[in-house]
């Protein structure tokens, strides 16, 4: 699947995207990114505070309790404010 990082996610992964295959067991957001952070010091950055991350699924917002069989694509980004 293919996993896109926006802004400071971004800069703490250091890529903008790229294409993943999660071991077997990763059933949610959730399970991702707590896979995600095994991956190295800048993904543990990125998602130090998992509360604040957020994900979309093929564009679609989601929860971490989501899951993600089927997904295509996976955004992560911090939590946008508007005016």
């Amino acid at each position: 699947m293919k996993l896109v990082y926006f802004a400071w996610v971004r800069e703490r992964v250091g890529l903008t995207e790229e294409m993943v295959t999660p071991p077997a067991g990763t059933a949610t957001i959730a399970d991702l990114v707590r896979w995600l952070k095994t991956r190295g010091e800048g993904y543990e950055l990125a998602f130090e505070n998992e509360a604040i991350v957020r994900a979309a699924i093929d564009q679609t917002h989601a929860k971490p309790a989501t899951a993600i069989a089927g997904a295509r694509e996976i955004a992560f980004f911090p939590p946008m404010t508007g005016g």
